[in-house]
């Protein structure tokens, strides 16, 4: 059994690596920043075995409860700061840890002779810590103050080439767009800080994450301490916190953008851990959440639409990286549909498949950009003659995001989908449906841009890369940059491909690779991970009917299998035959085509519409006017009326006894006149 100072210790690893490389390293030995990049590993490889050894644990049933201890009290209401570990946590661990440790390895290669290199491995090493923070904690202010150093770290690290105005304007844009989401989250706290005293009543703390499981809970000793619309109101208030960091419409727009940052950096938090952060929250807050139809029938709908909403945008664009925020988007919103139908423990295992074959994708990107220069897709082509390596493990990654048997991302999808089809009982049955067929577009759109893109980077003829493109955007405009790091059509370094390498076998055999009972009767692998979750679940809240048994079924495999191989053959039938760097087959359909280029016009929007007519014009005018000319306006006025009647006192003071003698006899009647009428 692990101690408490091991699992702490998880936490405390990347944390102490952040100050090495943020307080040591880089203002003092600069010249060998290298040794961040070592330092940072030698810690995150620590923090998995301890993470490793913490799962291995949970699996076993070993008691892993830790007591609290207290932080702050206000009024009712007592702030603690302590652990919680279940399965849900458990597996969080490895995750964040692995991806993560893989992702600062490949970064030794990619980030290689930049500048800030210290300062790199400093702000990935304080996000890491800010996620396993976020992860551990007990108590849901704990996990706010998490919350927003994610968020903090994020800005940090897409911004991290400040010096481009994109980097600057996308770093940003994330920061605000998910500080709009955790207002929610803010309030649904502040109603939790007003209830304290009910809680307190009922032996509960009202921040205390179990705690506030059991108190929305209808068979609690005293009934649902919250309940009715409070409760859907709470859990809507989580949903859109969860929704802004998981890009969940219409608070999606920021993470394509984040794209201007390190590909490393695309690969750990738009991959696997920040953005799947939202998606961690509902599912820690899922107790509360399973006990509001309402609640559960937004999360399903707007998870549902995202995941197509945000595939068909994926198909039309031509930087690699944005197909791959796109992508991530709609997988987010997979996850998102299968917490609201009350999928638990798929939703889960889908994040944990969708990372590791995520982030190969976002690494492979980095790779062929390491070869190129370019992150335009139609600069690159033929690829795969000179990146073998790379090639064959973005078609694993790739095949793995489509679902196709059987590699990860199969086993998970179809869990979902299996799961949306036969229903629970939670949400309507019309839900269930709307979803699954709404979630079955997403496959066909998903298998259609996953393959344009593995077509226009590695089939066909070079096109030039970013030479190509610098050369075309000299004709278009003599005055862009016309500087770059040249062309290196080669595979990338071992240190790049190994990583790489780990992901992809993941991708191959995580789906299953952790299961004791390997087969059952049809020699399909019965996935050992989501009966451990859903039995984490049940057994925390103390409660039955929380296991989701989902057998699995031929006809959905097919029918799933037969959507996704749909989108790969025409992709192939239209990409294949291509040549060169004609037309995109889509732009014959001009107007769908433009629309989905310009983000269904989402961003023009949000800046040009809401914000600068909207926000400034009306709600900051409105405001501004409010302070000039009342604020100030009653500031001025008593500021003037004071100076004035200084100077009306001050002709008062004549020097004369008698007059002042006059003044405190009339001063005096008045204060006995007022004494008698107040009698």
């Amino acid at each position: 059994m692990v101690s408490e100072a091991v699992i702490w210790s998880i936490f405390l690893l990347p944390l102490g690596s952040f100050v090495f490389a943020a307080l040591v390293v880089r203002p003092f030995f600069n010249r060998f920043s290298i040794v961040s990049g070592f330092v940072t590993i030698a810690a995150l490889g620590t923090a998995l075995g301890f993470s490793i050894m913490t799962l291995r644990s949970v699996i076993l049933g070993h008691h892993l409860e830790f007591e609290p201890f207290e932080w702050l009290v206000v009024g009712d209401a007592t702030i603690e700061m302590g652990l919680l570990m279940d399965p849900l946590t458990a597996l969080m661990l490895v995750v964040v840890t692995g991806v993560s440790l893989l992702v600062q390895i490949y970064s030794l290669g990619y980030m290689k002779g930049d500048p800030s290199f210290s300062r790199y491995y400093a702000y990935m090493s304080l996000f890491t810590a800010a996620m396993l923070g976020l992860v551990l904690s007990s108590n849901i202010i704990q996990l706010y103050m998490f919350w927003e150093l994610v968020g903090v770290s994020s800005y940090l690290l897409i911004g991290f080439w400040h010096e481009r105005p994109a980097a600057a304007a996308a770093a940003k844009k994330a920061f605000i767009i998910t500080r709009i989401g955790d207002v929610g989250f803010l309030i649904a706290i502040l109603y939790l800080f007003t209830q304290a005293d009910t809680f307190a009543v009922a032996g509960l703390n009202a921040f205390n994450i179990p705690d506030i499981w059991q108190a929305a809970q209808p068979e609690a000793a005293a009934g649902a301490i919250i309940g009715g619309a409070a409760l859907t109101w709470l859990a809507l208030g989580i949903f859109v916190g969860a929704a802004g960091k998981s890009g969940q419409f219409p608070l999606h727009t920021w993470l394509p953008d984040a794209m201007e940052g390190p590909t490393p950096v695309s690969a750990l938090i738009h991959a696997a851990t920040m953005v799947a952060a939202g998606v961690f929250l509902v599912a820690r807050f899922f107790p509360i959440f399973e006990q509001s139809v309402d609640a559960m029938t937004v999360v399903a709908l707007v998870g549902a639409f995202t995941a197509v909403f945000a595939a068909s945008m994926g198909l039309v664009m031509n930087d690699i990286k944005r197909v791959m925020a796109y992508s991530t988007v709609s997988q987010l919103g997979y996850m998102m549909a299968a917490l609201g139908l009350g999928l638990y423990a798929p939703a889960i295992f889908h994040l944990v498949t969708h990372a590791a074959f995520k982030a190969l994708l976002f690494l492979g990107a980095g790779s062929v950009n390491h070869a190129t220069g370019t992150f335009d897709m139609r600069y690159m082509g033929g690829l795969r003659k000179h990146m073998p390596v790379t090639y064959v493990l973005v078609l694993i990654a790739g095949l793995a995001l489509v679902g196709i048997i059987p590699l990860a991302g199969f086993w998970s999808k179809d869990e979902i989908l299996l799961g949306a089809w036969n229903g629970d009982g939670i949400v309507d049955t019309w839900v269930s449906r709307v979803t699954f067929f709404s979630l079955i577009a997403g496959v066909v759109a998903t298998a259609f841009y996953t393959i344009r893109m593995i077509i226009l980077t590695f089939h066909g003829e070079f096109r030039g890369g970013i030479e190509k493109e610098l050369e075309d955007k000299s004709k278009a405009d003599p005055a862009a940059e016309a500087s770059h790091g040249g062309i290196h059509l080669h595979e990338s370094p071992f240190v790049m491909v190994l990583p790489m390498a780990v992901l992809g076998v993941a991708a191959v055999f995580i789906g299953y690779l952790a299961n004791p009972q390997w087969v059952d009767e049809f020699g399909i692998p019965q996935h050992w991970i989501t009966g451990f979750l859903a039995d984490g679940l049940a057994e925390s809240l103390g409660a039955v009917g929380h296991h989701e048994t989902l057998e699995f079924s031929w006809s959905m495999a097919a029918v799933s299998t037969a959507a996704a191989l749909s989108g790969i053959g025409l992709a192939a039938v239209l990409y294949l035959r291509r040549k060169g760097q004609g037309t995109d087959p889509l732009e014959r359909i001009k107007p769908v085509h433009t629309m989905l280029s310009e983000k269904y016009y989402m961003d023009t929007l949000y800046e040009n519409v809401i914000v600068r007519k909207g926000f400034y014009r009306v709600f900051a005018g409105t405001l501004d006017w409010i302070e000039r000319n009342l604020v100030d306006g009653t500031v001025d006025l008593i500021g003037w009326f004071f100076r004035n009647i200084g100077t009306v006192i001050g002709k008062m003071q004549t020097g004369q006894v008698q007059t002042y003698a006059t003044g405190i006899a009339f001063g005096t009647l008045a204060i006995i006149l007022a004494l008698l009428l107040a009698n």
